[in-house]
C-alpha cells in the first residue's frame, strides 16, 4: 500500500513504526506475531498497522490476533469477530474471569489493574505457545512509555520504562511494542480515520489508576507549552531505543552483530 494514501496520522502510525521496528530488528523472514487485542484505540492500531506493514517489509511474516476477554462483559468483542473474517486475520479468543478474580478478595495485594494485567500477560503466553508464535505484540504507546517510566521514578527510585523489544523463556518468544515511539494523539485520529470498530473497557476501575493520575499531572505541566511535552517525550523515546540497542548488542556478544 502507498504511503501517499495514508492521512498525516495514519503515516506517523505505519511510518515510526517501520522505523522502530528495522531498527530494532524486532521481526525476521517467517515470524509468527501474535497481536494482543483488547479492543481499544491502541490494539486496534496496532493491529492495523503490522498489517501494512505486511505489506512492505521485504519478507514474510504471519499476524494472528489474540483477544483475552476479562469476563466483565463476555460478548463486548462481538465487534472484532465480523472485521476478523472480513480482513481474513486468524484469532484467538478466550472469555475468562480475570476481572472478577482482580476486584475479589483473591487479589489482597496488588491493584486490581496490576493483578488483572499479569492474568491476562499469562493467558497470553500460553496462547503463544500453544499456537507456537514467536513474537508477541503489544500496543503500547509513548504516552504508556511516558507514564511507565515516571511511575516507575516516583514510586520506586528507578529510571526503568517499557522496552521496545525483550526476550522470553529463553528466546523462544519476543515481545515486542511496534508503537512506543508513536503519540496517542495519532493513534486516536488514526483509528477514526480507518473507522477501526473500537469498543469501550466495562472494567469499574477504568480510567482510575495511578498511572493516569500522573499523565493528568503531566499534562498540567506542560500546558500552554507544547514544546515541553513533545521534548520531554523525544528524550524519553530516545533514551529508550539507546537502551534497547545497548541490550541488543550484549545479548549478540563481542564480534557478532546485533
Amino acid at each position: 500500500m502507498s504511503r501517499l494514501l495514508f492521512s498525516y496520522h495514519q503515516d506517523q502510525c505505519v511510518r515510526s513504526a517501520g522505523k522502530l521496528m528495522q531498527a530494532t530488528g524486532m521481526l525476521f523472514p517467517g515470524a509468527r506475531v501474535g497481536v494482543a487485542v483488547s479492543g481499544g484505540v491502541d490494539s486496534w492500531v496496532l493491529l492495523q498497522t503490522l498489517r501494512i506493514r505486511q505489506r512492505i517489509v521485504p519478507f514474510p511474516f504471519e499476524i494472528m490476533a489474540l483477544h483475552i476477554n476479562p469476563g466483565f462483559d463476555p460478548h463486548n468483542h462481538a465487534p472484532l469477530l465480523p472485521w476478523l473474517k472480513r480482513e481474513g486475520v486468524s484469532a484467538h479468543i478466550e472469555v475468562t474471569d480475570h476481572g472478577a478474580r482482580a476486584h475479589s478478595d483473591e487479589n489482597r495485594r496488588r491493584s486490581t489493574c496490576f493483578y488483572c494485567a499479569l492474568l491476562r500477560r499469562k493467558s497470553l503466553f500460553k496462547a503463544c505457545q500453544r499456537y507456537r508464535l514467536t513474537h508477541l505484540a503489544f500496543g503500547h504507546t509513548a504516552d504508556d512509555f511516558v507514564s511507565s517510566f515516571v511511575s516507575n521514578m516516583f514510586q520506586a527510585g528507578n529510571e526503568t520504562g517499557m522496552s521496545t523489544k525483550e526476550s522470553f523463556f529463553g528466546g523462544d518468544l519476543t515481545v515486542i511494542r511496534p508503537l512506543l515511539q508513536v503519540e496517542k494523539k495519532h493513534i486516536i485520529k488514526a483509528a477514526r480515520q480507518w473507522e477501526l470498530p473500537v469498543w469501550s473497557n466495562p472494567c469499574p476501575s477504568a480510567g482510575t489508576t495511578h498511572r493516569q493520575t500522573l499523565m493528568d499531572d503531566l499534562e498540567i505541566f506542560c500546558k500552554g507549552h507544547p514544546t515541553r511535552r513533545r521534548n520531554f517525550f523525544n528524550a524519553l523515546g530516545r533514551w529508550q531505543f539507546e537502551q534497547t540497542l545497548a541490550a541488543q548488542a550484549m545479548m549478540a556478544g563481542p564480534g557478532k552483530e546485533s
